[in-house]
């Protein structure tokens, strides 16, 4: 029988927190969260974005989210955003992401998509932590994608990436990486005794802005343009590439360090626990991915 929404169980009293929720898949997800019962933070850069997403989720739901101020690729950003937060925490949802844009650095010299994708993420749930261990069941949801399949290493260069930069590459080592922090915080939590549950998630091809926006910052290109006829010809709804994350979120009983996409081909269709590739899910790589990113970041967890 195929999952959906309708098979989210009641919510109320859960608090979460989904990092890029202004759009796209964060903005399904923190809805559904929210016609559900679940007490939602929206976490995005743009305070003028929120307040209008804000407002579109009450209008729909009924129920008023939190906007808190958050910039992934800014370090101090980060940390700040966290500190406001005094009330525990049932769910994290790590969501939010720069797709392929020309080289860029984040405040803190990192490549965009790798200081924001991964290291803003691992920074935010290090932060978090606290909170997550104050609640019953917390539980901290990875948005990975199937382009970390393309994948093969990954070394701590790729966190500067200056002269070396392939957007795609790029992008697709960020995804790995993600998905390398979810198994290895799993790993983590297990040993230390935690009840923390760490899961992945994959939308699969969906349609959102995230194709075009960061390509688009070089102009429009070919690719620009293709990337767009692409995703409206073929890529399933936003709300559809959501229904992995809800799935990850808020399965009861979902083993930990569960990793879930859709059912077709892993391209589109119903969510289902699915396989990162073997080097995904090498733990030495993880151990050493973490090592750099708490040198990166200046935090750690567990």
């Amino acid at each position: 029988m195929s999952w959906s929404t309708a098979d989210i169980p009641d919510l109320t009293g859960r608090r979460a927190l989904v990092t890029g929720a202004t759009s796209g898949l964060g903005y399904e997800t923190a809805l559904e969260l929210l016609r559900h019962g679940a007490e939602v933070i929206l976490a995005a850069r743009n305070p003028e974005k929120s307040a209008r997403a804000a407002a579109s989720l009450k209008a729909t739901t009924g129920h008023t989210p939190e906007v808190l101020e958050l910039d992934l690729s800014d370090l101090t950003s980060v940390a700040k955003a966290a500190a406001q937060l005094t009330e525990p925490l049932d769910l994290l949802v790590n969501n939010a992401g720069v797709m392929a844009p020309p080289y860029r650095q984040t405040v803190d010299g990192f490549e965009l998509q790798f200081g924001t994708n991964h290291l803003g993420h691992f920074a935010l749930t290090a932060r978090l932590l606290p909170l997550l261990m104050r609640a019953d069941r917390p539980r901290v949801v990875t948005v990975s994608s199937f382009m970390h399949k393309t994948v093969r290493g990954i070394s701590q260069d790729d966190f500067r990436a200056a002269n070396s930069y392939r957007k795609w590459d790029s992008y697709s080592k960020s995804k790995f990486a993600n998905l390398l922090f979810m198994l290895e915080l799993d790993r983590r939590a297990r040993a230390a005794g935690s009840n923390l549950l760490s899961a992945g998630a994959h939308p699969g091809y969906a349609s959102t802005n995230l194709q075009t926006a960061g390509a688009g910052l070089d102009g429009v290109t070919l690719e620009s343009r293709l990337l767009g006829l692409g995703t409206r010809l073929v890529a399933q709804s936003a709300a559809a590439g959501a229904m992995p994350t809800l799935y990850a979120a808020t399965l009861p009983g979902l083993p930990p360090g569960s990793y879930v996409g859709p059912s077709f081909l892993e391209y589109r269709g119903a969510p289902k626990i699915v396989r990162p590739t073997r080097t995904a899910q090498d733990p030495e790589l993880a151990r050493r991915l973490w090592a750099w990113s708490v040198e990166a970041t200046g935090v750690d967890l567990f």
